[in-house]
């Protein structure tokens, strides 16, 4: 019993450390991390039998499951809400489904209350992935609607469409002065990343939105036994190619930071799960915001896959998060918009 335990503990570690190897550098290991939760359980319970049992082998699980205390860290958090006394710099990041996401799903009307959540929620930086802009409809012209009629500075990366007519790309609206902006990269498909130095009272901050390489998983055909057998192989490729090309962006992205001459808050849609070799790679050196702030598991994933949290806000640690919330209250889109609110150390 005691050479399981000894497998079932040297299976986890290599596992844990699959999330600092990079996709790029040995095939498939972008897959491994998904399986992180299951083997961390497997350790809990073989922990449980083993103390249970009195065996002395019951040292093996619980070294594996201290080692990996952290993927606890990042699942699950209870941090106690601050209430704060300083000002905060407010942010919101939403992947919109180009504000359609009802419509194509039900085949109903457009449902314009999307603006409006929007224009009420009070965060003074607002970022948004698959933005979608109509200059042709008044009621579907986003930057009009969310940035001049609210006062708004904002910076818009067209990534496909015509920008005087009918655009999608990632936005970032701003009630601070935006000093600086530009392109980091896109895939002139719906994927890319920008920022925007930001004048808050007299510091600057740089802003990135980011939204990764889409796992490109069409959840539907995973909803029962018979959508998993069938078309497994097929998503276990899809997560691979996406993986492997989160990787070349993250690169990309992780200089880019590197060399901000601001403090940093990145926002977005990050296609990765906080078991990824993404997520610990921005980790080193940025703080997330939900492990500093957030409450209960944070998922953000609004489809079948409920239990995804592929959202995220990252930044330097010189800003402190008071506040990380998940608005599961908002469903206008496959995505929950999620906040924090940031004071300056």
């Amino acid at each position: 019993m005691r050479y399981f335990y000894i497998a079932i503990g040297i299976l986890s570690l290599g596992m844990f450390s699959s999330v600092y190897i990079s996709p790029e550098h040995f095939p498939y290991v972008g897959l491994i991390p998904f399986f992180i939760p299951v083997v961390w359980l497997l350790n809990l319970l073989l922990l449980c039998i083993a103390i249970l049992s009195w065996r002395k082998s019951a040292f093996i699980p619980l070294i594996v499951l201290l080692i990996g205390y952290r993927f606890v860290a990042i699942t699950f958090q209870l941090n106690p809400k601050i209430e704060s006394t300083e000002p905060t710099i407010d942010v919101l990041s939403y992947n919109a489904h180009l504000f359609d996401y009802k419509r194509r799903v039900t085949g109903g009307p457009f449902d314009p209350n999307v603006f409006k959540w929007i224009q009420d929620h009070p965060a003074g930086v607002k970022v948004f992935q698959e933005f979608y802009n109509d200059e042709t409809s008044s009621s579907r012209n986003a930057l009009k609607i969310l940035g001049d009629d609210m006062g708004l500075e904002y910076s818009y990366q067209v990534i496909d469409g015509n920008p005087e007519k009918r655009s999608y790309g990632l936005a970032i609206f701003s009630k601070y002065p935006i000093l600086n902006e530009g392109k980091i990269f896109d895939n002139q498909k719906s994927n890319g990343a920008i920022f925007a130095d930001i004048l808050v009272n007299q510091d600057t901050i740089r802003i990135y939105n980011s939204h990764l390489e889409s796992m490109k998983i069409d959840s539907d055909l995973l909803e029962n036994i018979e959508g998993v057998r069938d078309n497994y192989r097929q998503t276990l490729g899809k997560l691979h190619r996406g993986s492997l090309t989160r990787s070349r962006q993250l690169k990309v992205l992780v200089e880019h930071i590197r060399f901000s001459p601001h403090p940093v808050i990145l926002l977005g849609d990050l296609n990765e799960v906080p078991y990824s070799y993404t997520y610990f790679k921005l980790s080193e050196s940025l703080v997330n915001a939900f492990e500093e702030a957030g409450r209960g598991f944070g998922f953000t994933y609004n489809r079948i896959l409920f239990f995804l949290r592929i959202d995220h806000i990252f930044s330097s640690p010189e800003l402190k998060a008071v506040d990380f919330k998940t608005h599961r209250e908002v469903d206008y889109s496959d995505h929950y918009p999620v906040s924090a609110s940031f004071n300056f150390e």
